[in-house]
């Protein structure tokens, strides 16, 4: 089972690579999350290592369909959040990112490389207080890897930037320290809702 956090950014420096991740990288047709890890997982299926569902042990961590915290958002974040699903989606689906920002129907920022709090922190800066924040899964999520997690670093973030909604896709974002994470989330005011899919 993979667990923890690969910064994207290692790719550009930060690790001299051996014959066999020398080897590895020679396969990889491009440096992307997707193609890099499934490469990792061909390398490990070769040497009789099988990975398995990342979620496998943590299914009660998965986030939940329907309204997560106290407040439910309002029309207009809920037209901000049919807005940006569609390019969420599709970033996702380019293996982009996993996060895009929206206020007032209009896209603030789009997750690369830098990772959701970082986003978050930028659509704060760019668009001020009312952001909307939507965490996706990609639409063909291989759960053994890049599973989208959330946790308290996440509503924090919000806090911070003054973003007023979180979405996450139900059954397949991970929430870590649920109770801190929802709890820091009722505190600020900020709504957090699982999307169905």
């Amino acid at each position: 089972v993979m667990a923890g956090q690969v910064k994207h950014i290692k790719i550009f420096g930060g690790f001299v690579p051996d014959l066999t991740a020398m080897s590895l990288l020679s396969r990889v047709k491009a440096m992307n999350t997707d193609a890099l890890l499934a490469a990792v997982a061909d390398l490990m299926r070769e040497h009789g290592v099988e990975l398995v569902n990342s979620t496998a042990f943590l299914e009660p961590l998965l986030a939940g369909a329907g309204q997560l915290s106290s407040r439910a958002p309002n029309e207009a974040e809920r037209k901000d959040l049919a807005f940006g699903y569609r390019m969420a989606d599709a970033i996702a689906g380019l293996d982009i990112g996993q996060t895009i920002a929206v206020k007032h129907q209009a896209r603030v920022a789009v997750e690369a490389m830098e990772g959701t709090d970082q986003t978050i922190g930028r659509a704060g800066y760019l668009a001020g207080e009312g952001v909307v924040i939507i965490k996706v899964a990609k639409p063909n999520q291989d759960m053994r890897f890049d599973v989208p997690i959330v946790g308290l670093a996440t509503v924090q973030a919000m806090r911070v930037a003054g973003a007023k909604v979180l979405s996450l896709d139900a059954g397949r974002t991970l929430i870590f320290d649920r109770e801190a994470f929802l709890a820091s989330a009722n505190e600020a005011g900020i709504a957090i809702v699982g999307r169905s899919r």
